[in-house]
């Protein structure tokens, strides 16, 4: 009965060795490749992670601010303190698409602020406003703000839309901007 047990952990040992010693890795998934490219000249580039509301991915790409004023194709338009530029990538994440505001976006100063996006400067500067995003869709874009001149941007409030679980889509995602 004693070696029949002994035999039993022997092999019982000998098996879980033979699985721990090499297990298989599962292959790597396959990632697009795509090219870096160079900040803008006013611009500073953002290494941040992404961020997730809702059914959205939120990446921040870039941020330039004090922008003194806008020009467009038709105008040039001051700012009331100074502009806020933040580049914005968006990825639909979930099983189908949903209707992306790009106004509906909020900037956080250091003093606690909240400040709107400035529709005149995103018309301007021929940003969209409303866009279906589609699952797996990337959208690329710029997000402009009238901050007061001594006011610092310090996050961005990402909402990314209605979902099914979340219909009116009232809590945003803080993301912090360094």
């Amino acid at each position: 009965m004693r070696i029949g047990i002994v035999r039993g952990l022997a092999a019982a040992v000998l098996l879980l060795a033979g699985c721990s010693a090499e297990q298989e890795q599962p292959p790597a998934k396959p990632v697009y490749d795509l090219p870096a490219r160079e900040a803008r000249p006013d611009e500073t580039a953002l290494h941040l992670p992404p961020a997730t509301n809702g059914e959205t991915e939120f990446s921040l790409i870039g941020l330039a601010a004090g922008l003194p004023s806008l020009t467009g194709s038709h105008t040039e338009f001051e700012a009331k303190g100074q502009f806020v530029r933040l580049r914005l990538v968006v990825t639909g994440k979930g099983l189908s698409g949903i209707l992306f505001d790009t106004r509906r976006q909020q900037l956080v100063t250091d003093s606690g602020a909240v400040i709107a996006v400035d529709n005149q400067a995103m018309t301007i500067k021929r940003q969209p406003d409303k866009f279906e995003l589609g699952r797996g869709v990337r959208v690329e874009f710029d997000l402009y703000f009238d901050l007061p001149k001594e006011a610092k941007p310090v996050l961005l409030r990402a909402f990314g839309g209605p979902t099914l679980t979340d219909m009116k889509n009232l809590t945003g995602t803080d993301i912090k901007l360094g």
